[in-house]
């Protein structure tokens, strides 16, 4: 892994256009179970210590897209750890292979992610040059277990969910599976930490439909929490290699994560 990763494209939202004041490498870390789970991780060069922020993954796996974004947090002044919770897999399914896509998110453990997820958490805090405030942000499949995480877990002092899907069942049939026992959806009176999430007007899954019953869900919990339904976007509206990309949803959503964070991880 190169120190310093070819930059973002200009005009993307956080673009890192000088890599030279990060520095980046894989690494693996320990699951809560003990397991050595892959990760890429990023931190401002100068020394100091710095609230931390884990990023997940989209369906697609800990590729270029999520390392990128994982560079611009570290751009912001925060250690930032993609984690690659297909590492038990052996990596990603098959590229466009949209049936074993699902059957492979639908067969991973709900109970194994989260141990992964903690894990990612306390290896960050174990670390002298972070503060011990940790947030996490989701895409996809990342968004579901961020939810899954900031509601099962008090590892977090904030989270983004970025149009999780299948937060209300375990399956497009089944509202629970022994892989998906409980929705995460059902465990949002348990919310641990502060709470934004976005979803897309013309999502079908997250549906803004969902995404109203996910924020009636919040209302009650004594937490800080936002649900914003974006106009003009669809699922994965910030993922700038994909034709789904929506540069001013996207560059929106940006605008809200930054202040969101800078609030429950530097602040205070």
């Amino acid at each position: 892994m190169p120190d310093s990763p070819p930059p973002s494209p200009q005009g993307v939202p956080g673009a890192v256009l000088d890599t030279s004041t990060l520095t980046a490498e894989e690494l693996t870390y320990p699951s809560a179970d003990g397991t050595q789970i892959n990760g890429y991780l990023a931190r401002p060069r100068a020394e100091g210590a710095y609230p931390a922020v884990i990023v997940i993954h989209e369906a697609g796996g800990l590729g270029e897209h999520i390392t990128d974004v994982v560079r611009r947090f570290a751009n912001l002044g925060y250690v930032a750890l993609g984690v690659d919770l297909y590492t038990r897999e052996g990596g990603p399914p098959p590229s466009g292979d949209l049936q074993a896509l699902m059957e492979r998110l639908f067969s991973m453990s709900d109970a194994t992610a989260l141990a992964d997820l903690e894990g990612a958490a306390d290896f960050l805090r174990s670390r002298g040059d972070v503060t011990g405030k940790i947030g996490c942000i989701g895409f996809c499949m990342g968004g579901r277990y961020t939810l899954l995480f900031a509601c099962a877990s008090d590892r977090l002092d904030a989270a983004v969910d970025c149009w999780g899907g299948f937060i209300d069942m375990a399956t497009a049939e089944q509202r629970s599976t022994p892989e998906r026992p409980v929705p995460p959806l059902e465990l949002v009176e348990r919310l641990h930490c502060p709470l934004y999430a976005a979803v897309g007007a013309e999502d079908h899954n997250p549906s803004p439909d969902l995404g109203e019953r996910l924020r009636g869900a919040l209302e009650p919990t004594p937490h800080e929490t936002c649900l914003e339904i974006y106009e003009g976007a669809g699922h994965a509206f910030f993922a700038d290699y994909r034709p789904t990309y929506r540069p001013e949803p996207a560059a929106k959503l940006w605008r809200a994560v930054v202040p969101f964070f800078e609030r429950h991880l530097k602040q205070g």
